[in-house]
């Protein structure tokens, strides 16, 4: 069948990805030049599964109180008159108790696992280079306190599949020596072995000339200008060249939207609502100086709440959720003040390390920002909408780069008839199944 993605992230082309590796005609569509050149451009270049929950747990409403006036927090509410803001807000709000915590954790960890399979499919079958590192994730913690939790997060991990151990700060320098300059700080850690690191653009933009040369069809710098629909079906998609001006009408058996944070408003045009809102997160890529010293094994950090990895001869810093609508400025006095903490924060855990002179300083860190899609319950929506013809593979938050490929062959599945192996509410099809923690048994026809 005729298939139309619409984005070129991660999702979108894994989505493509599988698609031709089941012979359906795919085209795809993204307003950029090329492929995973916005939020799948300078993340924190994670593979982490062990890491596989959400944002809303019973901590978290007190903490995002009191992080709203710290300009570097972690997680940063700025108020907006939005009502899609404050009702994602609420809805946020009803996931912060344990049960739904634990609920949402285990399909965000089935669908890692998952996931992390699909992607090393790929990679055995493509053979794409990527800047790959199957050294595992370190998560460090810097007070006992949060130490202590440590040991619950670990199990909560066991009881899913996913083998995340408390380790001691001695055995956490063991594993990743780089940790020296900083062991006076560290009180202990987790260590998941079976997680990796990896440049998510250059993994998506080799995977989508891949699927070029399979036969999709890739109409790049191409604007989604709005979606035609009438009597509950998809007609087309009307998309225009920024080269030409021309506007065109896609016409396909299955439409899948894989916009991002820009899903919402594309579907808000056909009354279609769902729950995503965007995430601000920042990155910083820093050139190495003394690469001998630098680490292998990928971190997060637990009091800042961000990531770091090596690539190459570059070290990538990323982190923080900013919720503030459509932002993607860099130049503010807000977005410095979060940028450059993530470089200070570089300087202090591998001092020296890396060049981390800010550009008044005659450094040149390549600060970049992104709108994570996310959903209240963290769960990314994979499945079909209300619409005949039309499906959906977004809203995967901080986690698209770890979701990416198995989200991508999941949809894939789902279109073709098949039945995704894994215990997933898969949108428009087990979602009430789901929110009440059964497995998804999904029931579909292809292509409808």
């Amino acid at each position: 069948m005729k298939v139309t993605v619409l984005g070129a992230g991660i999702i979108g082309v894994s989505t493509a990805w599988h698609l031709l590796q089941r012979g359906h005609e795919v085209t795809l569509v993204d307003r950029q030049p090329d492929a995973a050149l916005e939020t799948s451009f300078a993340n924190a270049a994670q593979i982490s599964v062990s890491y596989c929950e959400p944002w809303a747990n019973r901590e978290a409403p007190l903490k995002a109180l009191k992080w709203m006036f710290s300009p570097t927090s972690p997680l940063l509410f700025r108020p907006q008159l939005d009502p899609a803001q404050w009702r994602w807000g609420l809805q946020f709000l009803a996931q912060c108790n344990d049960a739904a915590f634990e609920r949402n954790v285990a399909q965000l960890v089935a669908l890692g696992t998952y996931s992390h399979a699909a992607l090393k499919d790929v990679v055995r079958e493509t053979g794409i280079e990527y800047q790959r590192l199957e050294r595992g994730i370190a998560h460090y913690y810097v007070d006992q306190k949060s130490f202590e939790g440590a040991a619950a997060a670990a199990e909560l991990m066991a009881r899913f599949g996913v083998k995340r151990r408390v380790v001691s700060r001695e055995e956490l320098l063991r594993i990743e020596p780089a940790l020296s300059s900083f062991a006076d700080r560290i009180v202990g850690g987790t260590f998941t072995e079976s997680d990796e690191s990896g440049d998510a653009r250059v993994f998506t933009q080799r995977l989508a000339a891949l699927c070029a040369a399979r036969g999709a069809r890739l109409l790049f710098n191409h604007d989604i200008e709005h979606l035609d629909a009438t009597g509950g079906a998809l007609n087309a998609v009307r998309v225009r060249s920024r080269a030409t001006g021309v506007l065109s009408a896609l016409k396909a058996d299955a439409t899948v939207v894989a916009c991002g944070s820009y899903t919402t408003p594309l579907l808000a045009g056909i009354g279609v609502r769902v729950p995503i809102y965007p995430g601000k997160g920042y990155s910083a890529t820093l050139p190495l100086l003394r690469p001998d010293q630098a680490p292998v094994v990928s971190m997060i950090d637990d009091s800042l709440k961000i990531a770091m990895s090596r690539l190459g001869n570059e070290l990538r810093v990323a982190g923080t959720i900013e919720l503030g609508g459509f932002d993607l400025s860099l130049d503010t006095p807000l977005a410095r003040q979060r940028g450059e903490m993530l470089v200070r924060r570089i300087e202090q855990v591998f001092p020296g390390v890396a060049d981390t002179r800010l550009p008044a300083e005659g450094g040149n860190p390549r600060f970049w920002t992104g709108l994570r899609p996310a959903t209240p319950t963290n769960i990314p929506l994979i499945g079909r909408l209300p619409v005949k013809g039309l499906w959906i593979n977004a809203g995967h938050g901080t986690l698209g780069w770890t979701h990416g490929a198995g989200s991508g062959k999941a949809l894939a599945e789902l279109i073709s008839g098949e039945r995704p192996a894994m215990a997933f509410g898969f949108h428009g099809m087990e979602a009430a199944r789901a929110a009440r923690g059964a497995p998804a048994q999904a029931s579909f026809s292809p292509g409808s």
